[in-house]
C-alpha cells in the first residue's frame, strides 16, 4: 500500500524567504549587493516600471533589508542601499529555521588566500580626508596587504581629518597621521580592478581610469559635516566607520579567492 509523504505541521517560513522569494524583490536585492543606486537607475537595470520598482522596494524597506538616503549630490534624490549584516542573519536564520545545521555565517576573511596577483582598490570621495581614507585604511588592514588599495579625492583637503585619524588609532590601532590626501587626477593611468565611489558628488566627476575597473558605489554621508558631542562629529565618524567596515568585510570574499578556488 502507498502512503505517500505527509508534511509535518511547520511555522510559516520566515520573513526571508518571503520577501526574497519574489522574481523582482530577488533582482533588487541583487543589484543592491553589488552597489548603491537611485531609483531611476534600478529602473534601467531590472527593466521594470518605475511604481512597480518602488512598490518592491518599499516592501523591502519594510522588511529592514534594503535602507535609502538622501543624496548629498541631489538633495531631491535618494540612494538605496543593501543592509548586507541583517541580509545576511536573515539568511542563515532562513536556514536554521528549515534545518538547525543549516545556519551559516559568511566566510571571515582569515579564510582568503593569496592570489596570483594582488587585487587593486581605489576608494573616492570629494576631500580624501575622512570617508576614503578610512576605508583604505580599514581594507588594507583587514585584507593583510594582500590588497592594493589607494584613495583619493576630487578636490582633496590639505591634510586627513583629525578625528578619522583618532578613530583609527583607538578603535582599530591604524595609524595614518602621516597620510595625505590626494588629487583623483594624480592617479589617472593606474589599473584598478575596483573603483568604489564613497561620496554622491564624487561619483558624478570621477575621472576614467581605463582598463574598465568594476564601479561600485557606497552612498556614505559625510562625517566631518557631523557636529556631536565631545570631538567635532566623533559619534558620527563612528558610525561611518563601522558602516565602511561591514562593507569591507563583505568586499572581500570577492577580491580573492578561498583557498578552494585556488588552482594547483
Amino acid at each position: 500500500m502507498y502512503f505517500g509523504f505527509v508534511r509535518p505541521s511547520s511555522p510559516d517560513a520566515p520573513a526571508f524567504v518571503h520577501l526574497a522569494a519574489h522574481p523582482l524583490r530577488w533582482q533588487l536585492l541583487s543589484e543592491l549587493a553589488a552597489s548603491d543606486y537611485r531609483v531611476r537607475e534600478l529602473v534601467e537595470r531590472v527593466g521594470q516600471p518605475q511604481n512597480l520598482v518602488s512598490y518592491h522596494l518599499r516592501l523591502l524597506r519594510d522588511g529592514g533589508l534594503v535602507a535609502a538616503r538622501r543624496s548629498s549630490f541631489d538633495g531631491r534624490d535618494s540612494y538605496y542601499h543593501l543592509d548586507l549584516a541583517r541580509c545576511a542573519r536573515a539568511l542563515a536564520d532562513a536556514g536554521s529555521a528549515l534545518h538547525p545545521a543549516l545556519g551559516f555565517a559568511p566566510a571571515p576573511p582569515s579564510l582568503l588566500t593569496k592570489a596570483s596577483r594582488r587585487p587593486a582598490v581605489l576608494f573616492a570621495c570629494t576631500g580624501n580626508s575622512a570617508r576614503s581614507p578610512i576605508a583604505e585604511a580599514l581594507l588594507h588592514h583587514r585584507a593583510g596587504g594582500r590588497v592594493e588599495v589607494t584613495s583619493a579625492g576630487s578636490h582633496p583637503k590639505p591634510r586627513i581629518h583629525s578625528v578619522a585619524v583618532q578613530l583609527l588609532r583607538e578603535q582599530h590601532g591604524i595609524d595614518i597621521s602621516g597620510q595625505h590626501p590626494r588629487h583623483l587626477d594624480t592617479l589617472v593611468g593606474r589599473r584598478f580592478d575596483y573603483v568604489i565611489s564613497l561620496c554622491d558628488k564624487v561619483r558624478e566627476v570621477c575621472p576614467d581610469f581605463g582598463g574598465q575597473p568594476r564601479l561600485v558605489h557606497w552612498s556614505l554621508p559625510d562625517p566631518a559635516a557631523a557636529s556631536g558631542p565631545g570631538p567635532v562629529g566623533y559619534p558620527a565618524f563612528v558610525r561611518t566607520a563601522a558602516e565602511i567596515d561591514t562593507r569591507i568585510r563583505y568586499l572581500l570574499p570577492l577580491l580573492m579567492p578561498t583557498p578552494q578556488e585556488v588552482q594547483p
